[in-house]
């Protein structure tokens, strides 16, 4: 005697070998024994092989109609030999009724499973909503192959198009879309995103790589929520003061201008002015949630995004022939430009003049500052020459002045179109630690080191930056800077542009009014804020460095170059001669660092941002001059926008 019965879900044929109330002992037709519970059994049968016996019954349920099956079956729970006996016969076959066993049991979406071979016919609203997600499921089905076949022809589906960002950025890992393109890459061995590039679907590299970055950052887009503008104060005292800002000529957030004034009794005073926001922007309102959320203005070549709307930026940047409300630092310098008191105000500074590089490159320069008489006569010549041996004396006395010490340079760029709207790149150097970078620079390191000391001495925290032993980290402590030389550095000169000198401002602000800050100690909404600032803005950085990588590759091809020098950096780590342009290079043998190598520019691969080049020569090595951190941290900090126009502002290179 043989048995069919059901084992994980499954069923099986077996010949009897011995048994008891509750067990059998069996045997398959491979002559395999085992014990299985007498409960499992669903029928005994004899006269038909074991081997032939299930493909027998299986070809039999198929001819079993399933709507024919639920109308007879009713409402009720039922067991498979009481709908065998209506729909066969009386005394059904053993092969009939393993036949309904196997459609009912198959068939879920019918019957549902009321266990040891007993089931209930699905209610007619639930059938029908299964056969409706069935139907959805084959068409979707016939859909993903239709796609995987184009996909596969080089061919991006129509379909698809309107997914593109999505699938390219931030897929769905469970709509049709991606499974099709997933199923499609890994028939032919490639990436989604090398599948995608095939087919066309990412035509400018540029663009592709913008979306990536407003996908994650700016997923609701990058414009500003409907608020209500602040209104800069206009009971602020007067300065009495004229004062100028040194800026790129496409400039928008002037966030500092600087003032000279000469005392009665030989001292000069040295007036920082900067752009205070804050002082329109109520806390908790909508406006400071917006800087808290956007947290600094995003640069890359050719655009930017910025932290204040327009309109807020217009309200506060320190613009010529304005009286701008600013934070105020005035220090009073002796004729041997010692320090003797520093004071800090809140006051309305009235703003002369707006500077541009453009124009002061050519008379305030290494050149000029060293003749006699400072060379041509310029506008503010003498409050220039008078800031620029300050902040020498700044320098000397944080123990950083070098004359000897050679910088590497910046770069900027310019992104020009022509007639056709085709976008041709323009990268030039720009030397690093030029007199007015200097002079707003040390100026700048003044200020923010003053604040900070003023902030940590008043009790009330703020946002630092710190470095020990070649680390620089955000704090809340007021921690020295070993590489800029000072016991303390908050960032504030900034409050247009980063939300960590937009915070400080708030905090200086209230110690001036004698308010309560809005940032108490140990405060953990100051903790996120720093958290948060970090972490973005150095993911802005990170895309600003993609974005110039990208565009010093379309260079290189814009312009047609096939070989190229460079200078080993570390192990397959080269800078590019001219570019601000770092790359791993593979299969570069083991080549000291300084190292000058001569490259033939192979292949370019835009998504990778990289190049495959071949060695053609290496020279000898030259030592290389390790750059302080010092340089790395006042590029980073007073770095303003766009020397041109379209252009991404300079950025130190990184080392």
């Amino acid at each position: 005697m043989n048995v069919f019965y059901e084992e994980s879900g499954d069923f099986k044929v077996a010949a009897i070998m011995s048994e008891t109330d509750a067990t059998l002992q069996v045997e398959d037709a491979r002559g395999k024994r085992s014990k299985i519970k007498a409960q499992d059994v669903r029928l005994r049968f004899d006269k038909i092989a074991l081997a032939d016996f299930i493909p027998q019954a299986i070809a039999q349920a198929d001819e079993l109609d399933l709507d024919f099956l639920w109308e007879v079956a009713g409402g009720e729970e039922f067991g498979f030999t009481d709908l065998a006996v209506e729909y066969f016969s009386p005394k059904p076959s053993a092969l009939e009724l393993a036949a309904m066993c196997v459609r009912l049991h198959g068939n879920p979406m019918y019957f549902y499973r009321k266990g040891r071979g007993r089931y209930k016919a699905a209610p007619e609203d639930n059938l029908r909503a299964a056969k409706a997600g069935q139907e959805k499921k084959a068409r979707e089905a016939a859909l993903m192959a239709e796609w995987q076949a184009e996909l596969l022809a080089g061919k991006l589906p129509d379909a698809l198009r309107t997914h593109v960002k999505t699938l390219l950025h931030r897929p769905d890992k469970n709509t049709i879309e991606w499974k099709a393109l997933a199923a499609a890459a890994e028939a032919v061995q490639k990436s989604p995103l090398r599948l995608m590039e095939s087919c066309g679907a990412i035509p400018d590299v540029e663009a592709w790589l913008l979306d990536g970055f407003l996908t994650e950052y700016f997923p609701k887009g990058i414009g500003f929520p409907e608020i209500d503008l602040p209104v800069a104060p206009d009971d602020l005292p007067v300065a009495g003061v004229r004062a100028f800002s040194i800026d790129d000529a496409a400039t928008t957030e002037i966030d500092d201008a600087i003032s000279v004034t000469q005392l009665p009794d030989g001292n000069t005073r040295v007036g920082i002015h900067i752009a205070a926001p804050s002082l329109g922007v109520v806390a908790g309102s909508t406006m400071e949630s917006v800087v808290l959320a956007r947290l600094s203005t995003v640069y890359f070549p050719g655009d930017k995004i910025t932290m204040l709307p327009d309109a807020v930026v217009d309200s506060f940047t320190l613009a010529e022939g304005k009286d701008c409300p600013a934070v105020s630092l005035y220090v009073t310098v002796t004729p041997e430009f010692g320090i003797v008191s520093a004071e800090s105000r809140l006051d309305r500074v009235h703003i002369a003049a707006n500077l541009r590089h453009h124009d002061l490159d050519p008379v305030f320069n290494e050149e000029t500052v060293t003749l006699p008489d400072g060379g041509p006569d310029y506008p503010w010549k003498s409050e220039l020459l008078y800031l620029y041996r300050f902040a020498i004396a700044l320098e000397k006395a944080r123990g950083k002045h070098d004359p000897n010490r050679v910088e590497r340079p910046d770069y900027s760029f310019a992104i020009d179109k022509d007639d056709q709207g085709e976008k041709r790149i323009r990268i030039y150097p720009r030397k690093r630690g030029s007199p007015m970078d200097k002079l707003v620079a040390e100026l700048m390191i003044l200020c923010n080191s003053t604040w900070g000391k003023q902030l940590a001495d008043a009790r009330i925290p703020a946002i630092y930056r710190a470095q020990a032993m070649g680390r620089v980290k955000m704090t809340t402590q007021p921690l020295p800077h070993a590489g800029l030389g000072v016991a303390q550095y908050s960032w504030a000169s900034s409050p247009l542009r980063r939300a960590a000198d937009f915070i400080n401002q708030q905090q200086l602000v209230a110690m001036l009014r004698g308010e309560s800050p809005r940032y108490t100690p140990r405060d953990p909404m100051l903790f996120a804020a720093l958290r948060d600032f970090d972490q973005t803005y150095n993911a802005y950085a990170e895309f600003q460095g993609r974005m110039e990588r990208y565009w010093c590759l379309r260079w290189l091809a814009q312009e047609g170059i096939n070989d190229i020098g460079a200078t080993v950096i570390k192990e397959n780590l080269v800078r590019f001669d001219g570019l601000p342009l770092m790359l791993k290079i593979a299969g570069l043998p083991d080549l000291a660092r300084g190292t000058p190598v001569k490259l033939q520019l192979i292949r370019t691969d835009y998504l990778d941002l990289a190049l495959e080049c071949r060695l053609l020569e290496a020279g000898e090595p030259v030592t290389v001059v390790e750059e302080e951190e010092e340089i790395a941290e006042v590029a980073e900090a007073e770095v303003e926008e766009p020397v041109a126009e379209g252009a991404a502002p300079l950025a130190p290179v990184a080392s």
